[in-house]
């Protein structure tokens, strides 16, 4: 690929919202800059994107929701790319099937890149005008966009290298402790334990000044009774004795629509689990890897059907999303995340981890709750209301980021949400009781 970085992203560093912006398009870049232009154009399953259309989506929005309505005289770079690259936005303008998006042979890479420059270019001229307060807004709503897109472009280079029968490594192993074969090898889960929480009348949802998405809002009240969470996340190893006792087996462990699911898909394991001759590996962004030596670290890539099995397996449960976030609320921001350079689980007992027992990181959790506007909820005013209220049915709520989630983008009352047979995204489990 063509260098990672800009020259116009360099200059005149004046606002936080104007470097926040500079570093999520330069972190874009850089996530793409192992990657031919080949790998750029795969769409391994129906969920993924090709990570050449994430690279004109992102900036895509910057054209269509700032610069358009507030840079004057700003010239479209192309006219067919407000539509070609429009992702699901219905009330402004046609778009192509998403199962389509690795059929776009052209435009080339080149293009994609320099139409980033023209918009880069463009944002610079005006950050120099000084933006209205609601171009401000969607310049933070838009960096925060380009940082969702730079999880799934992982995700998304993780499926594709997995269907690549030469299971190519997105990135080597690094020489570091928790990437050390003898490390693995050593490391050993902490025992599984339950912190408990008294419930009662608590506050939910984002309040204060800083930004947030539109799901998160407004802050309610919600009662919640006695309960207790796992300090860890479920672990391979732990998984891999669900899947020994017949768990994929069992109807009476799994919703109908999750044996249904099974069924249908041939379930044995985890996505990214392969049997290869009796001996289990897990593929993952660093290559395949033996299961051994993955047995402490947390086991992703599940649905949410199977984390509900798994749970009753176990004789527990998943946590509701509000318990999650009273559990979290006020804790520091800090674990296993995109930040880490990781880009994979790692076991609890690693010092990047918070000693005692991090809410953050390593894999999204999925909750026991659908995915519902909170009471009072209105979603952003025109077109940028399709962005989270359209999805309100058929979806099961996340929360707690992964290990391919920025840092500067997650909190605790983020909302993340898939449908509930969705494994390629960094999905696990964290037990409740």
């Amino acid at each position: 690929m063509a260098a990672a970085t800009s020259p116009i992203l360099s200059l005149k560093p004046n606002s936080a919202l104007a470097e926040r912006f500079r570093a999520a398009r330069r972190q874009t870049l850089q996530i793409c800059s192992p990657l031919t232009p080949e790998d750029m154009m795969v769409q391994s399953c129906p969920e993924a994107s090709p990570a050449k259309w994430h690279l004109a989506h992102t900036t895509w929005f910057f054209e269509s929701f700032v610069l358009r309505e507030f840079l004057p005289g700003y010239r479209i770079f192309h006219d067919d790319f407000t539509w070609l690259f429009n992702s699901y936005y219905e009330s402004f303008s046609a778009f192509p099937e998403k199962r389509l998006r690795s059929s776009f042979s052209r435009p080339g890479l080149d293009e994609i890149l320099r139409y980033r420059e023209h918009v880069d270019a463009a944002m610079e001229r005006l950050f120099e005008q000084g933006p209205e307060e609601e171009a401000l807004r969607r310049i933070e709503l838009g960096a925060n966009h380009e940082e969702q897109h730079q999880e799934l472009l992982l995700t998304d280079i993780l499926n594709a290298f997995f269907t690549n029968p030469l299971k190519p490594k997105y990135r080597e192993q690094e020489n570091r402790e928790q990437g050390s074969k003898g490390a693995r090898e050593q490391a050993e889960a902490r025992p599984l334990v339950f912190q408990q929480f008294e419930g009662g009348l608590r506050e939910v949802g984002h309040a204060g000044n800083g930004f947030c998405f539109d799901n998160e809002l407004p802050r309610h009240r919600v009662w919640l009774e006695p309960y207790a969470l796992a300090n860890r996340l479920v672990t391979c190893g732990e998984f891999a004795e669900f899947m020994a006792d017949g768990g994929y087996r069992k109807p009476e462990l799994w919703l109908s629509a999750g044996w249904d699911a099974v069924k249908q898909n041939g379930w044995r394991g985890p996505l990214y689990w392969s049997d290869a001759g009796g001996e289990w590996t897990v593929f993952t962004l660093r290559g395949e890897l033996p299961l051994a030596q993955l047995a402490a670290t947390p086991v992703g890539h599940v649905s949410f059907y199977e984390a509900d099995a798994y749970a009753r397996w176990a004789g527990l449960r998943l946590p509701t999303e509000f318990e999650w976030e009273a559990a979290a609320e006020g804790q520091l921001i800090e674990g296993n995340l995109l930040d880490s350079g990781n880009l994979m689980p790692i076991p609890s007992t690693n010092l990047v981890q918070n000693e005692n027992g991090t809410k953050y990181g390593d894999c999204w959790v999925w909750t026991s709750s659908a995915y519902l506007g909170y009471p009072g909820f209105r979603p952003l005013n025109g077109t940028l209301g399709e962005y989270n209220g359209k999805f309100m049915s058929g979806q099961m709520v996340l929360r707690g980021g992964s290990c391919v989630t920025p840092a500067a983008h997650i909190r605790a009352t983020y909302r993340n949400f898939f449908s509930p047979e969705t494994r390629w995204q960094f999905s696990g489990i964290r037990l409740a009781k």
